[in-house]
């Protein structure tokens, strides 16, 4: 699934992206120096772009979604980690799904790139990835948004947005990367600038959302190379962020797992 995001960029890139037809909301506060990486359990602020009463707005809501059923503090933190995708599947189809629910507040993340870790047989820890669209220094994945009906801060009483990031299944290159957990072969659903633009649509019918959450961006669009460490505090050999290349000694291609022949041919 997609928990790790990457999102160093001014508003004005964000205005310039939207063609100046966005409203910024005010409000939004955001130290944009620390977003290198963005893990979605941290539940913190990210800028969301929504359609509100027919005008394009950038909001700040946090990661992961809080369910009106999430009625006690308790729940919240039990419940909230799952809430931090959807699964393309349940959103039309599944008419039980709380993301059926809530499938008419349909939302845009901007980010640089984002994460994945891929497992190799015989290597103790996962390799993390870094992946990007091609030509597009900055990109949106689709998602969802509710409002919860409670404060999200209790101190202030304030009540924040909430959003999840719609997941689909993999393309070529992401089963590669994306090979191992429960949500295994899964990717962000990513869309084309046209595709981003009438995902807002609040006038879609099912029918039309569907053929969005059935659109697969093509394996050639991806960019993608292994970086150092993604969830540690643990400092890049070289000197560098994040997200800059990282050259694993014998790391296998993609489509060839087994570390441990990797390291017998040399």
């Amino acid at each position: 699934m997609c928990y790790d995001i990457s999102y160093k960029i001014t508003l004005d890139s964000i205005e310039e992206y939207f063609g100046g037809m966005i409203e910024i909301d005010p409000q939004i506060e955001m130290d944009f120096t620390t977003s290198v990486h963005i893990l979605a359990q941290a539940f913190k602020k990210h800028p969301v772009a929504i359609m509100d009463d027919g005008v394009l707005k950038l909001k700040a809501f946090e990661w992961g979604v809080i369910a009106d059923y999430m009625d006690t503090p308790e729940k919240v933190k039990k419940m909230r980690n799952s809430m931090c995708n959807a699964r393309s599947e349940k959103i039309i189809e599944d008419r039980k799904s709380y993301w059926h629910r809530i499938r008419a507040k349909r939302c845009l993340i901007p980010v640089n790139g984002f994460f994945e870790h891929r497992e190799i047989k015989g290597w103790k820890t996962k390799v993390p990835y870094y992946i990007t669209l091609k030509n597009r220094p900055m990109f949106c994945l689709a998602g969802l948004y509710h409002y919860p009906n409670r404060p999200t801060n209790i101190e202030t009483g304030e009540v924040v947005g909430t959003f999840t990031i719609v997941t689909r299944p993999a393309n070529e290159i992401m089963r590669q990367i994306h090979n191992s957990g429960d949500n295994a072969n899964r990717m962000p659903l990513f869309l084309t600038k046209d595709l981003e633009a009438e995902w807002l649509n609040p006038n879609l019918t099912d029918d039309e959302i569907q053929e969005i959450l059935d659109f697969e961006m093509p394996a050639e669009e991806l960019d993608y190379h292994p970086v150092y460490s993604i969830r540690t505090t643990k400092p890049h050999p070289n000197e560098g962020s994040k997200i800059d290349r990282f050259d694993w000694p014998n790391l296998p291609p993609l489509g060839n797992n087994d570390g441990q022949l990797q390291k017998a041919l040399f």
